[in-house]
């Protein structure tokens, strides 16, 4: 990939990201956890934008794929900052955000500030909360008193750390147990063969949110990453719906 910018934050951090104009809400894509603007999901919805002369926006978190940093520093609220930054310089009009895994829940967080600049969510395998229902007590108390984790990988070689830094954080960003005043039309797409987060998350998230418009759509044979060509053109039908 090489037509990406990088932003500067008023604190030093420099966020990579590809941008291009067009029609419509700017679509806003944010990864999951440890992943970057060059997954299959990203690049499809971006291209397709480009195409379909639709805005679009992706981003590499701090620490994440280009931008500059430490995986180990980021938290949920650093990460918010950086989307809503880029957003504010960059896109003029409605955002229509779509997140994939944790992504999903870092959407919620985006979201509450952009309030009426919203179009719509769209969540992929959304993971709001994880960090309360994705591990052990046993993790979770390792977590708290400021240890790190590691998990096994089932899409590298190299475990998964979690560090105790983002656990304080995100466990401040819960949203699950308590309605979620966000009223714009929002669509979730789980697969039921979902080894990392279970297809009932996203029908919590929707009993969770204020809006009258939340319709999930579950993929029986479908796995986490929902990255197959059909799950794809899933999601691009989808995302059709909010340029109309």
């Amino acid at each position: 990939m090489t037509d990406h910018l990088h932003h500067t934050l008023y604190d030093g951090r420099r966020v990579a990201f590809r941008y291009t104009h067009g029609a419509g809400p700017c679509l806003v894509f944010l990864p999951g956890y440890m992943s970057d603007m060059s997954g299959s999901k990203a690049t499809a919805l971006f291209a397709e934008a480009q195409e379909q002369g639709r805005a679009c926006l992706l981003l590499d978190y701090s620490g994440c794929g280009l931008s500059d940093g430490e995986f180990a520093q980021g938290m949920l609220s650093g990460w918010r900052d950086e989307v809503l930054a880029l957003v504010a310089s960059y896109v003029s009009g409605s955002v229509l955000l779509v997140g994939s895994s944790m992504g999903g829940w870092l959407m919620l967080l985006v979201a509450e500030h952009l309030k009426d600049r919203l179009a719509g969510l769209i969540g992929i395998a959304p993971a709001p909360d994880f960090t309360r229902w994705g591990y052990s007590e046993e993790q979770r108390a390792k977590l708290a008193a400021g240890e790190t984790i590691f998990e096994p990988n089932p899409y590298g070689p190299e475990p998964t750390p979690t560090y105790a830094r983002f656990f304080a954080d995100a466990e401040c960003h819960l949203r699950l147990e308590t309605g979620i005043a966000i009223t714009c039309p929002v669509r979730l797409l789980h697969g039921k063969a979902d080894a990392d987060v279970p297809w009932e998350i996203s029908l919590r998230l929707k009993a969770a949110l204020r809006s009258d418009d939340v319709q999930v759509t579950l993929i029986e044979d479908g796995d986490h990453r929902l990255s197959r060509p059909a799950d794809i053109a899933a999601l691009k039908a989808i995302v059709a719906e909010f340029y109309g």
